[in-house]
């Protein structure tokens, strides 16, 4: 078995994570045994690592995807393939968009392959409810015939990591600490850091910077939802902490599918979107 390929649990099969990248790159789906050793091998893994995890910059940071596959690949074109660059992804990697599965295999299988250079965080549609309600849960299940790839990916969440602090000064999280400006800077002066990054909240210009540069949002899910418009962003860490907004538009792959959801406003699993989104 060479340094790329994992046993799948009990079986003498093995399963090729290169092979699988590849596939993936060009959004072929996985085979549901491929998935189940996948995750079960990425629970082994995430079990080793802390709930908050301190890494060194270069990195570049990931805000929501949401299934948005295509602009998942776009964000490897401008930002550099793993394992040329380090790689945060801050969580919501699924629900919304409609390559939630394509999405989460991709990225669990270079976590897997590039371990200390690819990091996840939970957001919160990384859990069962979550996903139940906002696409993640149909998709597989019409993708596969049934459940059980859901169960496989949605055991892993269970185990991802919290946060991650970069260079011991950026604390990063999906949705935050608590809200407020003089919060924001106790919590930073208590824990002797300069910055939190979080995710989780649109914005129209891809990224928001608050409270005399102490707080920003990185959002990375281009025309969210496929009908927003709004612009994304992937945050570059330099090797000596400066901060770097790459700004990004939709991939223009995302137009092959446009007659899937234009003409009506619908998410994934076929129900009307709500006018506030999570």
């Amino acid at each position: 078995m060479t340094a790329t390929a994992l046993t799948c649990g009990s079986s003498p099969a093995s399963v090729d994570l290169d092979e699988c990248i590849s596939r993936l790159y060009k959004k072929e789906l996985l085979a549901e045994s491929v998935i189940e050793a996948i995750c079960a091998k990425t629970k082994e893994l995430l079990m080793r690592e802390s709930n908050v995890i301190h890494v060194q910059a270069p990195i570049t940071v990931v805000g929501d995807i949401h299934g948005q596959f295509y602009d998942l690949i776009e964000i490897f074109r401008i930002g550099g393939r793993c394992p040329d660059t380090n790689y945060l992804f801050l969580g919501d990697y699924v629900d919304r968009g409609m390559f939630s599965v394509e999405t989460i295999s991709l990225l669990v299988c270079l976590k897997l392959r590039y371990p200390s250079r690819v990091h996840l965080i939970r957001g919160n549609h990384e859990s069962r409810g979550v996903t139940q309600s906002y696409g993640f849960y149909t998709e597989c299940s019409r993708k596969y015939g049934n459940a059980n790839v859901w169960h496989y990916f949605t055991d892993m969440f269970d185990f991802l990591t919290l946060s991650v602090v970069i260079n011991d000064q950026i604390f990063c999280v999906h949705g935050g600490y608590t809200f407020g400006a003089q919060v924001v800077k106790k919590f930073l002066a208590v824990n002797n850091m300069s910055h939190i990054l979080r995710a989780h909240q649109l914005c129209q210009e891809g990224y928001q910077v608050l409270y005399d540069d102490q707080l920003s949002t990185v959002w990375s899910a281009p025309n969210y939802c496929y009908r927003c418009g709004n612009m994304a962003s992937v945050l570059e860490v330099s090797d000596t902490g400066e901060r770097f907004f790459n700004v990004f538009a939709a991939a223009p792959e995302n137009d092959l599918h446009k007659d899937l959801y234009l003409g009506g406003d619908k998410s994934a699993d076929g129900n009307a979107l709500p006018d506030y989104f999570l």
